[in-house]
């Protein structure tokens, strides 16, 4: 691919400015659109089974907006069909109306030869079937998720519904108790969304469309991560997708960007708060690494010995710069930091801030700090949270 000259130059600071903004984390949020607007915003909000303060679908809308209630995030997503889930940059949360835009990958399911799980003679049709007399249903609800304890020893009809999902005939069209509920995608996407009319190219195009402008400005590897697209379908797209070429100082690739993200410089009110490790803004590492200077990982699935940061750290943000780590659980009415790593004192007021508000959030009334990785640091710390919380 040849890539045009860039016109725009942009510095380190400017590139970091314009993806906080994209993300909406610079600015004043729009309260009205609320947590649906946050997901029109973001093009794709990520699930995950594990919930320490909240899920990590209920963190993102509370990073960019403060204070919101679950049960108002859970009605925006799903109620009204505003939203449906489907496989992008992993399990996501996606506009309905971007619901066309993913024919191409219902298409490569479809087309897909090998499986992990066999699916039973019989299984779809009856799924399919029992969805039209009684849905929307579990998959328990369906004939039973599992064979066996194990997790990944799924049921027939288990298979059967999910293979339904990944081809488009079936949705799932709310999460009840973390179990995916299931329906007719004929019945759960509005007629005028429900085809699959649009070609590849087409779909392609508008996704990285989607991602640059949630991005703001990204490499070829930060726009295909964003929707798990392969490098040669960005490329094949991207001179026509309306993004604009640009360099920025210090990346060293070439990249892209949104051009209503460069026509005003990015400014406003920066938030500070705890950031999901399944947050947009950290999704990509080498992109954290690049525009934080932060080394971002999950270490949930990291043998106990071996964490650094603790199961579920959670970046801070504060003044567009990630200033520590937080490692959170909760005991009661308290909000437990495990573990908390500042980037020098000058941190101490934005982690105690962003600790106090999730504890309000969340209905704690307490802040315990467990331990501080740099020991010299935990009473600066603790002086904050005090103030805080008085």
């Amino acid at each position: 691919m040849t890539t045009p000259r860039p016109a725009t130059s942009l510095t380190a600071s400017e590139a970091r400015r314009i993806a906080l903004k994209a993300q909406g984390f610079l600015g004043t949020p729009n309260r009205r659109a609320g947590v649906r607007g946050i997901l029109r915003h973001l093009g794709a909000v990520q699930l995950d089974t594990i919930s320490v303060l909240a899920r990590s679908h209920e963190l993102v809308p509370y990073a960019r907006l403060g204070p919101v209630g679950r049960t108002t995030v859970e009605y925006a997503y799903w109620r009204d069909t505003h939203a449906f889930e489907y496989w992008s940059h992993a399990a996501c949360i996606l506009p309905i109306e971007e619901w066309p835009h993913f024919a191409f990958r219902r298409r490569a399911y479809r087309n897909r030869p090998h499986w992990h799980h066999e699916l039973p003679d019989g299984a779809y049709d009856q799924v399919i079937k029992q969805l039209r007399a009684e849905g929307p249903l579990t998959a328990t609800e369906l004939g039973g998720a599992k064979r066996t304890s194990d997790w990944w020893d799924w049921s027939g009809s288990k298979v059967a519904v999910e293979r339904a999902l990944m081809y488009g005939e079936v949705v799932c069209v709310e999460r009840r108790g973390w179990k995916r509920v299931y329906d007719l995608a004929e019945r759960a996407v509005p007629s005028a969304l429900l085809h699959d009319d649009l070609d590849d190219t087409e779909c392609l195009r508008r996704l990285v469309r989607l991602a640059g402008e949630s991005l703001g400005v990204g490499t070829r590897a930060d726009i295909a991560d964003y929707h798990r697209l392969k490098a040669e379908q960005v490329d094949a797209v991207i001179a026509d997708s309306g993004l604009v070429p640009v360099t920025v100082e210090g990346w060293g690739k070439p990249a892209w960007a949104d051009p209503a993200a460069l026509e005003t410089p990015p400014r406003g009110r920066h938030r500070t708060t705890l950031l999901s490790p399944f947050d947009s803004l950290i999704w990509e590492r080498a992109r954290t690494e690049r525009i934080f200077g932060f080394t971002h990982r999950l270490e949930a699935y990291v043998p106990k010995p071996k964490r650094i940061h603790g199961y579920f750290a959670m970046p801070v943000l504060a003044g567009g710069h990630l200033v520590g780590r937080v490692d959170p659980a909760r005991e009661g009415r308290t909000l437990v930091a495990k573990q908390v790593t500042l980037d020098g004192a000058k941190a101490a007021p934005a982690v105690a801030q962003a600790l106090v508000e999730a504890a309000t959030w969340i209905d704690c009334t307490d802040v315990r700090v467990e331990r501080v990785t740099t020991p010299e640091l935990r009473e600066p710390l603790l002086r904050e949270l005090t103030r805080a919380l008085a």
